[in-house]
């Protein structure tokens, strides 16, 4: 009995792949909240605040699209999902909290920091093993993780001393994501020159 091909689960690396530019968009996100955080001198507790609702937000939105895309076409969207959901309730949190303290700033991007971690790796762990992009992608739930455990592991003078480790955390997480987003449509380009032959 022939296979109905339009049944067959699609690859997660190439429904990442048609989305490219989103992972682009997140890297150019991270890479403005790592300039902003570094830069920022003497930044005080609710400029640090407002930065990172921003990146959490704009990170969410992204997701929330990528998640609408993969839906429209069939295709998984389940973690996207949860990414988006991660990031708007830590944006949410820190709008909705009076008077943020300290403390409650660096617990919610710890949280942040784990929750969109682990999902970045269950993510990696879903590709193809010849996918070879799959390492930035663990890497950079890698760096997630490593944020939300330096925020609470590490003495934090201050709010500069925690857009220091959040502007390192974002230049390095904005880096492995344009890595992955051209590896990513790379993998596209090369899929649209092989329909010719395989068609013929």
């Amino acid at each position: 009995m022939p296979t109905d091909v339009t049944k067959q689960p699609i690859p997660l690396d190439m429904i990442l792949a048609t989305s490219w530019w989103l992972l682009l968009m997140r890297s150019g996100a991270a890479l403005l909240l790592g300039f902003l955080a570094i830069s920022l001198h003497n930044v005080s507790l609710s400029e640090l605040a407002l930065v990172f609702f921003g990146y959490a937000m704009i990170d969410g939105v992204a997701n929330l699209a990528g998640s609408i895309t993969a839906a429209q076409k069939g295709e998984p969207w389940g973690v996207l999902l949860l990414e988006a959901m991660v990031g708007f309730t830590a944006a949410l949190w820190i709008v909705a909290w009076p008077g943020l303290p300290m403390t409650a700033l660096i617990y919610i991007i710890s949280g942040w920091g784990l929750a969109t971690g682990v999902l970045g790796i269950i993510s990696s762990a879903r590709l193809r093993r010849h996918f070879h992009g799959k390492w930035l992608l663990a890497l950079s739930g890698v760096a997630s993780i490593a944020l939300g455990m330096v925020m609470v592991a590490v003495p934090l003078a201050g709010p500069s001393a925690i857009a220091f480790w959040l502007g390192v955390y974002a230049f390095v997480f904005g880096v492995l994501l344009v890595a992955l987003a051209f590896r990513l449509r790379a993998l596209v380009e090369s899929r649209r020159n092989r329909q010719p032959k395989l068609a013929a």
